[in-house]
């Protein structure tokens, strides 16, 4: 299983996720990297993240994506 930061540098590897706080803000995730993104988790966590969840809110940094990968039942 590989760490978050590690997982979103893949995606988008000329951004340092470890020192944003906002990352859509930030510009650093886009709506196609968040389908990339929750594709990615749910096979690397062995999750499955509705629909409902995949809000711009739950993708703004760190913290908050870890928060979804728990509530979803993933071990972080």
């Amino acid at each position: 299983m590989k760490p978050l930061p590690e997982i979103l540098k893949e995606i988008r590897p000329e951004f340092d996720f470890t020192t944003s706080s906002d990352f859509i803000t930030d510009g650093m995730l886009d709506s196609f990297d968040m389908v990339t993104l929750v594709a990615t988790l749910d096979k690397n966590f062995g999750i499955s993240i509705p629909g409902t969840d995949i809000l711009p809110e739950n993708f703004t940094n760190l913290q908050t994506i870890e928060a979804l990968l728990r509530q979803c039942g993933a071990k972080v």
